[in-house]
């Protein structure tokens, strides 16, 4: 009975470590080949330029993974290089080989989002409470600079500038990060945050466009609250829309929002499944999902399949992010 409990315990204890080794090693992957010595993140599949986005996912993959040090490294750069000292935001695009690294002043809220949420782990992880001071500002810029009243909802635009035409607003639906406002509504107890999930989780709800029904990556949101596919970008839910169920599952894993994808995904073989849709026309990508698009599939349609991360050599960086944050979401991190 003893030799059947001790080679039981010995196996669990194989699998924990077992799994542990393949976070840690993801991590590592992560940070070989996308974090520079001084704390920038570069993405791989757009010219090596450096944004607030990819800042944010590596800070939060840092918290997640212990790795303090490489959180400092990110969070100081981010602070020096990119910090607006106009409104306490961040400009999100860096481009080293310009002359003027920085020629666009705005922010991007996804970005700013993710910053102020690994800030917020960060402080409770580590009980730091300058961590936890710099996210409570990032969170109180937000508000002030990029949240509106419109059409009876309550909006985060998806830059301080630019997106507010007067008659509509410009929106990205995947900057609506729901688990991120949670956790600053628990900790600010503030209803904005309470109110932008509400509001935000009733547009997502009119962003069922064409016969695939999903949500196009920008989206028009009219004074009368009508939400058509945005004219100025393509009517596809593709690379960026590839977030919003991402992010609705991180927020509640039996969202009935989820049953457009599960729906939209379930009509394709996994390895046939078109990497993006034109909601308008139902026109599809002439090639395949792969890397990380696939990662946000399995996470909607087979999540207990979900394994640890595998970071290939070939891998861009926004195709590696999209699988860490996979595995965050299914941590609950």
């Amino acid at each position: 009975m003893w030799q059947r409990c001790k080679t039981l315990i010995v196996a669990v204890l194989a699998l924990v470590f077992s799994q542990q080794a393949l976070a840690d090693t993801a991590w590592d992957s992560y940070k070989s080949r996308f974090l520079m010595p001084d704390g920038r993140i570069v993405d791989t599949g757009n010219k090596s330029v450096s944004h607030t986005e990819g800042q944010g996912f590596a800070m939060m993959m840092a918290v997640a993974n212990g790795d303090r040090d490489s959180f400092d490294k990110m969070w100081n750069w981010t602070r020096k290089t990119l910090k607006n000292p106009e409104n306490g935001l961040f400009y999100w695009r860096y481009n080293p080989v310009e002359a003027q690294p920085i020629p666009d002043k705005n922010n991007a809220t996804d970005g700013d989002t993710f910053i102020a949420w690994a800030l917020l782990k960060a402080g409770e992880k580590w009980k730091n409470k300058d961590y936890l001071n710099e996210s409570d500002a990032i969170t109180k810029a937000l508000v002030a600079h990029n949240v509106v009243r419109f059409a009876g909802y309550q909006v985060m635009l998806p830059g301080a500038n630019g997106f507010n035409r007067n008659s509509y607003l410009n929106l990205n639906p995947s900057y609506f990060i729901f688990p991120a406002w949670q956790d600053f509504a628990n900790r600010s107890h503030l209803m904005v945050w309470r109110d932008l999930i509400n509001d935000g989780q009733k547009l997502l709800g009119k962003m069922h466009f064409g016969d695939p029904q999903l949500p196009s990556d920008w989206v028009s949101l009219y004074s009368d609250g009508r939400t058509v596919p945005a004219t100025q970008w393509p009517a596809r839910f593709s690379y960026d829309a590839i977030r919003v169920p991402l992010y609705v599952y991180w927020f509640n894993h039996n969202s009935a929002e989820l049953g457009v994808y599960k729906a939209w995904w379930g009509r394709f073989a996994r390895d046939k499944t078109p990497a993006w849709v034109n909601v308008t026309t139902g026109n599809t990508a002439p090639y395949m999902m792969a890397g990380g698009l696939l990662a946000v599939r399995d996470l909607i349609l087979q999540p207990a399949s979900v394994a640890q991360p595998q970071i290939t050599a070939q891998e861009d960086y926004y195709s590696a992010s999209l699988k860490m944050l996979v595995a965050l979401s299914v941590s609950g991190t």
